[in-house]
């Protein structure tokens, strides 16, 4: 009779090993999640100018309507006019930005309840009144909208800005600096960034500050900025 051998017994991994393997996963996650929340940023900043744009079509089409005159005008606010029985735009969905964690829904013509990020610069209104598009002098220069956000570390939208907000203008604010220096107010990129849409209808991401296309211009020779009055400062 042959004798048979005894069975293998099941190989265990060694502590070295295991930690081994532990540590490679960090590392690789390490890498990963950057990478992945880099790219999910960018896809919110494509959208948000993909958004302001539809609101910069929306506006001309308002203005080629009622003599070249910006949305919003008295309590009438400037979403309304657009989005009045979806003339201009075709959903609420779009006056929220994808950066705007606020809850969003479509509760039918009428009765609009998604989050409005966006806001109109206060100056294309007088009194109250909006002005026409040959008041503004520097149109490439001018901001007419962009996210419109509350103070803070992180970017949070202002909460009175829902669709019943009366309002025409919302004000851009700066979040704190913390522990000194100038404060971003941006929507990405550390806050360093926005996208807006100016009055000749191109949108673009610029520098929340600094000397170059900017929102908020800073002028290093110490000079007067001889586009101040043209642009929206928060």
């Amino acid at each position: 009779m042959t004798k048979s051998s005894p069975p293998s017994a099941e190989r265990a991994f060694t502590l070295i090993e295991l930690l081994v393997v532990i540590v490679t996963i960090g590392i690789l996650a390490a890498v990963f999640i950057p990478a992945a929340t880099s790219v999910i940023e960018r896809a919110k900043a494509t959208k948000d100018l993909s958004n302001l744009r539809q609101i910069g079509m929306g506006t001309q089409l308002y203005m080629n309507d009622n003599n070249g005159v910006f949305p919003g005008s008295g309590t009438v606010t400037w979403m309304s006019n657009l989005e009045a029985n979806q003339k201009y735009l075709s959903a609420w969905r779009v006056l929220q930005s994808p950066f705007d964690k606020r809850a969003s829904s479509e509760a039918g013509t009428g009765s609009p309840v998604s989050p409005i990020s966006y806001g109109i610069n206060p100056s294309v209104y007088s009194s109250g009144v909006a002005i026409s598009a040959d008041k503004i002098t520097k149109p490439v220069t001018f901001i007419v909208f962009s996210p419109a956000q509350d103070t803070g570390n992180t970017v949070r939208f202002n909460t009175t800005a829902t669709a019943t907000f009366a309002a025409p203008g919302v004000t851009e604010s700066a979040g704190t600096s913390n522990p000194g220096g100038t404060a971003n107010g941006g929507t990405h990129a550390s806050r360093t960034k926005i996208n807006a849409l100016c009055a000749d209808w191109h949108a673009e991401t610029m520098l929340w500050s600094g000397t170059g296309p900017a929102f908020t211009h800073t002028d290093t020779a110490g000079g007067t900025d001889p586009d101040g009055p043209n642009r929206w400062s928060p």
